[in-house]
């Protein structure tokens, strides 16, 4: 059962880290410290447990609790201002000089390079100034989130051609020397691919199970008020994600953060799990399975992404290789051995927290990496693509028929998926849409496509329905704003509201036009005509 509303109102004015403390009774105690003697916390034994001497165990309790303060503190400031808590926990210096033993230039960071394969980063190109905070005057009444799944190892298909690069160059008998001396005596990344490869990480600074329960916990101090507007309902709060293992735990992670570890016995939330099966037509939340066209197109459809990729990666990985040869004349590097050294750096920094890999390139060559990342999202489910507007409208045209209805549709809606069903969304949307395809024998500066900031692992999309009473007319009403990765992007061509919002009525305009736009779903895919042609299960029970 969801906490009575007395005890939700006991919090309202102490802010969004009080409703987190009613959810965790143990940071309750530690914040609200004169409630709960530390000896009601931790009754001393009668008997002595150790012959240390008593200088020791003053040291080390001092050490203890020294840790605990600074981690609590860390926590507190990632809750309240998670912008100033990543300027730091995401510094490059961690990273890329760490490992250059140089650092790198004014403003840098190379989390912002890795295209996807880097822990979640905030989105920091192109937002509206004034921060995620609603704008005077306005309250957010509804949230509509579509989340990347967290942080995760390699797929089997990169992983395994990272461990064969590997083991061939180890099995070569030739010293490494230069950049690459490391490898003489690195470990690869796993120890057990056939556990890991797929799922969420579970170590380091940026494990995946770790990103996602603190996205959940975050999101409570956000958005506490429209969970607590679900007390007088006595059906759980639905949330969804689909049946593939790394999103489902991802999913959650982020239930046990935002309503609490026990939300299962204590029925306030529940998880619908959605199949990807191919033959789930527009009853889906991964159309880029079930769209037939878009499968069996290898011209234009998934293939041509790995296509383009291919043609930008050989303009300058042979580079790379010839310096790296250099230093080792014995050996002879692929286009893809290259890429993988590449992947290596993020995935490995998503275990271990950092990656020697990182620092054997240059800034110029992550750059392109970076490109040839945007390029292959870009062409296989992105703007690039003529299939993806019609597969994106699908959860769009859904959750823009729910924002019209309000919060009395329910006020939370939280769908976990996967990086290739989040960019088609994006197509569909118009955002991050470049006035020109991405060339591939050139990097194209200045472009709006960028996939690091707009899907990095546990990357996330939220619309936000508010309600604004400003004094100026134009300011009153409902509005949509979107969030991502928490920088706000105004809507193109519709920002006149408060914050560059978008007026619902002309947000519902704007979605109806796209869909005409990118077409029917089940016609685009050659699907027949008597097949499900939109998601049906974004509902919460007793809401119809």
């Amino acid at each position: 059962m969801i906490s009575s509303s007395a005890t939700t109102a006991s919090y309202a004015h102490q802010g969004p880290l009080a409703a987190i403390s009613s959810k965790y009774p143990t940071l309750a105690r530690v914040r609200h410290r004169g409630a709960t003697s530390i000896h009601q916390l931790h009754r001393p034994s009668t008997k002595r447990c150790s012959s240390w001497p008593d200088m020791l165990s003053v040291r080390t309790l001092t050490f203890l609790c020294a840790s605990s303060i600074l981690c609590f503190a860390a926590s507190v400031l990632f809750l309240i201002s998670p912008e100033a808590f990543l300027t730091y926990s995401l510094s490059p210096l961690g990273i890329y000089e760490k490992t250059t033993g140089h650092a790198p230039s004014k403003g840098w960071n190379l989390l912002y390079h890795l295209g996807g394969n880097s822990p979640w980063i905030p989105k920091i190109d192109g937002i509206v100034d004034g921060g995620i905070d609603p704008p005077k005057g306005c309250t957010v009444d509804m949230v509509h989130m579509m989340s990347r799944h967290g942080e995760r190892y390699p797929t089997q298909g990169a992983g395994s051609k990272m461990i064969t690069f590997v083991n061939r160059v180890k099995g070569s008998g030739v010293e490494l020397k230069g950049p690459l001396a490391f490898l003489n005596n690195w470990d690869f990344l796993s120890q057990d691919p056939s556990k890991h490869f797929e799922q969420l990480t579970t170590t380091g600074p940026y494990a995946g199970t770790l990103e996602t329960f603190t996205t959940g916990v975050k999101f409570l101090s956000r958005y506490s008020h429209l969970w607590n507007d679900t007390t007088p309902y006595t059906h759980p709060t639905k949330l969804w994600a689909s049946d593939c293992e790394r999103v489902i735990d991802t999913a959650k992670h982020f239930a046990s953060g935002f309503f609490g570890l026990d939300y299962v016995l204590t029925k306030r939330a529940e998880l619908e799990v959605i199949s990807e099966d191919p033959n789930m037509a527009g009853e889906t939340l991964t159309p880029g399975d079930t769209c037939r066209l878009y499968v069996e197109d290898t011209i234009d459809g998934h293939d041509q992404g790995e296509r383009k990729l291919f043609e930008f990666r050989s303009t300058y990985v042979g580079g790379i290789a010839k310096r790296l040869q250099k230093h080792n004349p014995g050996l002879v590097f692929t286009d893809q051995e290259i890429y993988s050294m590449q992947e290596m750096c993020g995935f490995e920094t998503l275990v271990r927290g950092c990656s020697k890999w990182c620092g054997i390139f240059t800034e110029d060559e992550w750059e392109k990496f970076e490109y040839a990342r945007d390029v292959i999202h870009y062409y296989r489910a992105g703007p690039g693509n003529k299939y993806a507007m019609a597969m994106g409208w699908l959860w769009l045209n859904a959750t823009a028929n729910l924002i019209q209805k309000g919060p009395e549709a329910g006020p939370l809606f939280l769908s976990f998926v996967h990086d290739g069903d989040i960019v088609p969304m994006l197509a569909s949307l118009g955002l991050f849409t470049d006035k020109v395809h991405l060339p591939v024998d050139h990097v194209l500066k200045n472009r709006l496509w960028k996939t690091s900031q707009i899907v990095p692992m546990g990357g996330r999309f939220v619309f936000e329905r508010m309600t604004c009473s400003a004094n100026k007319k134009a300011d009153r009403g409902v509005f949509v704003r979107i969030n991502i990765n928490d920088g706000i992007v105004a809507l193109p061509g519709c920002e006149s509201g408060p914050g560059k919002s978008c007026p619902l009525d002309q947000f519902m305009e704007y979605i109806a036009k796209q869909g005409r736009i990118g077409g029917d779903f089940r016609e685009t895919c050659g699907l027949p005509s008597d097949v499900a042609d939109r998601p049906t299960f974004l509902r919460q029970p007793g809401r119809d």
